[in-house]
């Protein structure tokens, strides 16, 4: 599996009782800090780029600090991150420490945008001498439109210093906030109040549902934004079509929320059942007191949960991933069985190491029931009182399973050129030598999916082969990735898709060039169109071929030339892929059906990009 870069993880805490509580139950004026770290650290497979964290303290006196943030780039971030802040605390802990408050946030990143550095990793923070217009902002998102909100903060007078997403949110919410905080003032002035008594009351009666309500109803895209204020509102919103995925929790002590499930129940030691899902176009807001409610923020549209977190971004702890995964890998077995001419004793299977692992369990209890039902029949075609001899012959066949590919140490191939640089990356998986008998047995190995096909290519077809298999069948567990996303997920090109490159290869191999003509000419004439009218074009790339001819093109561009074993590529179908995941139905990879508007003016937009780079 090639690694995706792909959705963010965020994570927010709010402390109820006051510090010394925690000092005295658990020995630290650091537990908030702590069950954070958990918190980033449970959630590292989202983001490996960069982290952040911030930290509001309640109650601090004038000329105090009470906002704090810290941030840091690449794969050990989290690590630099808590030894800084660590090494800020530990001389001196106390209350007023830099660090120890009551409200926490954390983000995980990956980027988006291919932008990186310092500058763009989150948690980004808004300075103002009123605690209330203070914001921290983060997110797991990716909108479509971040033009027209960029556009629209500029048509009210604003000058952002940079062109990019969080940045410009973190302006426009600033901005609403502003003036939410400015309409509490004018009232209390108007009461008569002044002086901290009129900071205080302002404090009380800012609404950040009323802010959220004036900025995020153009937002198009997928997102779990999270939010601090200085004087200790805490809030995270969910995207009405619950593309992005956000779950929390509440006892006496703590309010949490992270963006996998079973990360709360490790960190706090709770069951499932006592989370609660953020639900689309829903926001959890906390005022400075502690005082939870959920407002309905965006009218909830169709959902349609992202399919990739279930096959691939989240966790597999978490009881619901982990049956739909084992499903996804069951669903398999009924087109794996003609390929290998239903020949289970010449057969081995196995999986790529190491997100296929728990498809690879749901295959093989497809395989075994398969095989069992085989038995049975066997059994009963003896016609008479089976012998012990006979039933043995009978009951000790197996389904063959071998753990045939390894995962090998991450290999620095930087200092190599040309051949020699792909020599190396071929060698980032190895196999187990003797796991098959050469030339006899067939090998099914299973991915969890196939993107861009490079590490197949380069690497796993190619070492395969020097098992000698008598055939290998490369089997996906989830169906073809055809269309690039726009809500969190790093491919957004069109030509990065195996599946697309098969599909232009098989219309110019069989004269019909003109379709890819065709269809950019339609992409064009889309972009004139009102957004609720625009469809996918793109889609008549495909249509002129069966899933099963992609396939057999995909396997022809994946197998390199010097292997001699025939390669078959099996794919999860759409129906299969929907009955794994019947409650997430995000499928816009597969099927070009895009959830928010501005997903058919992208895919449109990066096929004309396609087009007129190639042309």
């Amino acid at each position: 599996m090639e690694q995706l870069k792909h959705e963010c993880g965020v994570a927010m805490i709010r402390l109820l009782k006051p510090l010394e509580y925690y000092k005295e139950k658990y020995g630290t004026l650091m537990y908030g800090l702590n069950k954070l770290y958990l918190l980033m650290e449970k959630q590292h497979n989202r983001g490996q780029e960069g982290a952040g964290i911030a930290c509001v303290r309640l109650n601090a006196e004038p000329g105090d600090e009470y906002m704090f943030r810290e941030r840091a780039a690449g794969t050990t971030a989290i690590s630099q991150i808590f030894d800084t802040v660590n090494h800020k605390v530990s001389n001196d802990l106390s209350v007023d420490s830099p660090f120890v408050g009551e409200s926490y946030m954390g983000h995980l990143r990956y980027s988006t945008t291919g932008r990186s550095g310092l500058d763009y990793i989150h948690p980004f923070l808004r300075r103002n001498n009123w605690r209330a217009k203070n914001l921290v902002l983060c997110g797991n998102f990716n909108l479509t439109n971040v033009d027209k909100v960029f556009e629209h903060i500029v048509a009210g007078g604003q000058h952002p210093r940079k062109y990019a997403d969080t940045y410009i949110m973190l302006e426009q919410v600033g901005h609403r906030l502003d003036r939410e905080v400015e309409r509490c003032y004018d009232e209390c002035r108007a009461e008569g109040l002044s002086g901290m008594a009129l900071t205080h009351e302002i404090e009380e009666r800012v609404d950040l549902a009323r802010v959220l309500r004036s900025c995020s109803g153009m937002w198009d895209g997928g997102y779990v934004m999270c939010g601090l204020t200085g004087s200790g509102e805490s809030v995270a919103i969910r995207d009405p079509w619950g593309i992005r995925t956000a779950f929390w929790y509440r006892d006496d002590e703590i309010i949490v929320l992270a963006s996998e499930r079973p990360v709360i129940q490790t960190v706090l030691n709770v069951t499932s059942d006592q989370i609660t899902e953020l639900e689309p176009g829903q926001a959890l807001l906390v005022d400075k007191h502690g005082r939870h409610r959920l407002e309905q923020i965006n009218e909830p549209q169709e959902k349609r949960a992202c399919q990739f977190e279930r096959i691939y971004f989240s966790r597999g702890s978490d009881k619901d991933i982990y049956q739909e995964r084992k499903e996804m890998g069951r669903n398999l077995v009924q087109q794996i069985l003609p390929a290998v001419e239903y020949d289970l004793d010449h057969t081995v299977f196995s999986y790529i190491p190491n997100t296929a692992e728990v498809a690879y369990y749901g295959m093989l209890e497809g395989l075994d029931d398969y095989m069992n039902g085989l038995k049975i029949k066997q059994i009963e075609a003896l016609g008479h009182k089976a012998t012990h001899d006979e039933l043995r012959k009978i009951l000790s066949k197996r389904v063959r399973s071998e753990k045939v590919a390894i995962k090998d140490i991450k290999l620095r191939t930087f200092i190599a050129e040309g051949n020699s640089r792909n020599d190396l990356a071929a060698h980032v998986y190895d196999i187990t030598y003797g796991s098959l008998r050469p030339y006899i047995d067939n090998l099914v190995i299973i991915d969890d999916s196939i993107v861009r096909g490079t590490t197949l290519r380069q690497s796993i077809i190619s070492i395969i082969d020097r098992l000698h298999p008598k055939k290998t069948v490369v089997v996906s567990s989830s169906p073809q990735i055809r269309y690039p996303d726009y809500y969190g997920i790093d491919i957004s090109s069109m030509d990065q898709f195996i599946a697309f490159k098969a599909a232009i290869a098989l219309l110019k191999e069989r004269g019909m060039a003109d379709v890819i003509e065709r269809v950019y000419r339609e992409a064009l004439a889309q972009q004139s169109l009102p957004e609720a009218e625009m469809t996918n074009v793109v889609k008549g790339i495909y249509e002129p071929f069966s899933d099963v001819e992609i396939a057999e093109k995909i396997a022809q561009l994946l197998t390199p030339q010097e292997v001699t074993t025939k390669v078959e590529i099996i794919f999860q179908t759409i129906e299969g892929q929907q009955r794994a995941c019947p409650h997430h139905t995000g499928d816009w990879y597969f099927t070009g059906n895009y959830p928010t508007p501005g997903g058919y003016r992208m895919v449109n937009k990066t096929f004309i990009d396609y087009y007129e780079e190639n042309s």
